[in-house]
């Protein structure tokens, strides 16, 4: 059986789908299995193995869909009483320790623009485990001489090589173009995906100029307050290779749950223009 799982776990970091591995790691008493059975989840409801069935099984299940939304592993106790048992309507006894873990594919990170800070950010993202893909409308800059190890570099119309994409929901896009008309673009074919990570470079008056734009196309503020704009941690980066340092942080953070979606405050002050005190200089690119 747990053969089954492996396959359907090397499956699934194939295709790039998350999932989570449930895994049985201590038993006391009468179980319906043994220490190791395993059973693989799937965000769509879908399974590969078992865990012996019955409450366990049902109760790791819905646990193991929460890991694969939240990315944290847990380690489950079960301790079955009679109040337990009469709640869910199921019998069975015995206890057992269970170890859920989300299973990720490597981080797939779309650069969309090839300019300055585009090419240090995959130069960095590269170290950390990032599948890189490149997409720029100019073949000076996207192009393989210039970044040989990525895994895709497309010079293409970027909108419209956006609109025939299937990007995965579990992408990380980073828009870097080199000027404000290209962020516009992008930033309207992307907003309505659902992406792990979105993020927009600029400064917060050209952010708020942009959404100003997409909100009076329509675009809704649920969708905006997912950016992340303007990109990048704080930390006072001035030049291209210390604004790459900043974004490739904040992807990392989104990775381990430790950075969050701006909040609603925030997205109405970029859309009323206001001006916060002076913050980093953010070049355009070129």
């Amino acid at each position: 059986m747990n053969q089954e799982v492996f396959a359907a776990v090397a499956d699934a970091l194939e295709r790039g789908e998350p999932a989570a591995l449930v895994t049985i790691v201590s038993t006391i008493g009468s179980t319906p299995q043994r220490v190791g059975a395993k059973m693989l989840v799937f965000g769509d409801g879908r399974m590969v193995g078992t865990i012996g069935g019955g409450c366990y099984e049902n109760d790791a299940f819905w646990k193991a869909r929460e890991a694969i939304t939240h990315r944290r592993p847990q380690l489950i106790k079960y301790e079955l009483s009679d109040d337990f048992a009469q709640e869910t309507g199921l019998i069975c006894g015995g206890q057992m320790e269970v170890y859920i873990e989300p299973i990720e594919p490597s981080p797939e990170l779309y650069v969309i623009g090839a300019g300055h800070v585009g090419y240090h950010l995959v130069q960095l993202a590269q170290t950390c485990g990032f599948k890189i893909h490149v997409i720029d409308d100019r073949e000076k800059f996207a192009n393989r001489e210039r970044f040989p190890d990525a895994d895709e570099v497309i010079a293409d119309d970027i909108p419209g090589w956006i609109e025939k994409t299937a990007i995965p929901p579990h992408a990380y896009v980073v828009i870097v173009t080199r000027g404000h008309n290209n962020d516009l673009d992008a930033l309207r074919a992307l907003a309505p995906r659902d992406l792990r990570y979105l993020g927009l470079i600029g400064s917060r008056a050209k952010v708020a100029r942009i959404y100003d734009a997409l909100r009076d196309e329509g675009m809704s503020a649920e969708r905006l307050r997912s950016v992340h704009a303007p990109i990048g941690l704080e930390i006072g980066a001035v030049t291209p290779q210390e604004i790459a340092v900043s974004i490739l942080a904040e992807l990392i953070a989104v990775k381990h749950g430790k950075v969050k979606s701006r909040d609603a405050a925030d997205l109405t002050m970029q859309w009323n223009n206001l001006k916060p005190k002076p913050e980093k200089p953010v070049p355009v690119e070129g």
